[in-house]
């Protein structure tokens, strides 16, 4: 038995080299079929581009509208957009090129086209009149500015020379420095020392009637300043009637009271009275300077009257003592 076991062993043994050659043989090495295999090239960068462009060409061809008009349309609306461009551009350029108008400049042209336009609708023969006695007024005004201006003077420091000359018994150095300084003030204080030797009631009646000249002279012209006053308004009051009479004529005339109709007088008629009410305010308020200045230069003359009679007092005690003495 045992040999039998040993036998079998040993067979066993024998055939197990053979069945291993077998089996190399039917499986075929994994190396030799790597080996075998072809390796996959890397791919170019630059092929993958160009696919990657083609594509995206495909793509825009298959997008974009088989018929031809359509393309063209689209061809044309490019070279119309291109146009528009270099047009803005160069319109742009224009305008840089052109001096900037200053604000200052366009309100002025605004005010005076307004005014200008305005003008015209409130019927020109009416307006006309109105900037007549606006135009008129004011010559009045300026003239009476200038003459006023050039009479005032430094009234405190003239008395305080003319003291001294009067004080040193100079009087004829005092009458010539009235006769160079100009001014009422300057001038009543002359007739005063003009009759410096007759008494002093005949030398104050001799000021206060002077001075009652210059005052009238300072406010010669200033009639007339009211004068325009008054009368602007009332050209404007006139334009405002006359304008509602042409309204009712125009009524009269259509037979129907259409809103038209009746605002082209009404229009006239508001426009000159509301002209003729500016050019009595401007003048108004250039009347009412002019009294301002007209009685400061007043209140100079009466106070340099009392020094001058003062000095002039002075003069005839120190005169009179000196006599007694």
């Amino acid at each position: 038995m045992r040999k039998h076991i040993i036998c079998l062993a040993l067979v066993l043994m024998a055939l197990m080299p053979l069945t291993a050659a077998s089996s190399s043989q039917s499986q075929p090495n994994v190396q030799e079929v790597q080996m075998q295999q072809p390796k996959a090239q890397p791919e170019d960068p630059a092929t993958k581009k160009a696919d990657e462009e083609a594509s995206k060409a495909e793509e825009k061809a298959d997008k974009a509208s088989p018929d031809g008009d359509a393309s063209a349309n689209a061809t044309e609306g490019d070279t119309m957009t291109d146009d528009m461009i270099k047009d803005a551009v160069d319109q742009g350029a224009a305008d840089e090129d052109k001096p900037a108008a200053q604000p200052g400049q366009e309100e002025d042209m605004g005010i005076y086209k307004s005014l200008k336009t305005k003008f015209i609708e409130g019927n020109a023969g009416f307006m006309s009149l109105v900037a007549l006695a606006l135009v008129i007024g004011l010559a009045f005004c300026i003239e009476r500015i200038i003459y006023l201006s050039l009479s005032e003077t430094n009234a405190k420091k003239f008395m305080e020379n003319l003291d001294s000359k009067i004080s040193s018994r100079d009087i004829e150095g005092a009458k010539d420095l009235c006769r160079n300084t100009r001014g009422p003030v300057a001038s009543i204080c002359y007739q005063g020392l003009a009759r410096i030797h007759e008494t002093l009631d005949d030398i104050e009646r001799s000021v206060v009637s002077y001075g009652s000249v210059q005052s009238a002279n300072l406010e010669k012209g200033c009639s007339w300043i009211t004068l325009f006053i008054a009368m602007a308004p009332s050209l404007g009051f006139l334009g405002t009637v006359i304008g509602m009479v042409m309204a009712f004529d125009q009524i009269q005339a259509a037979g129907d009271i259409s809103p038209t109709i009746v605002a082209a007088g009404m229009k006239v008629a508001l426009i000159t009275t509301i002209f003729g009410i500016i050019v009595a305010l401007i003048l108004q308020i250039f009347y009412n300077y002019i009294l301002s200045k007209i009685e400061h230069i007043t209140a100079q003359m009466e106070e340099s009257a009392i020094t001058l009679l003062d000095s002039i007092a002075k003069y005839k005690l120190t005169g009179e003592q000196n006599e007694q003495a």
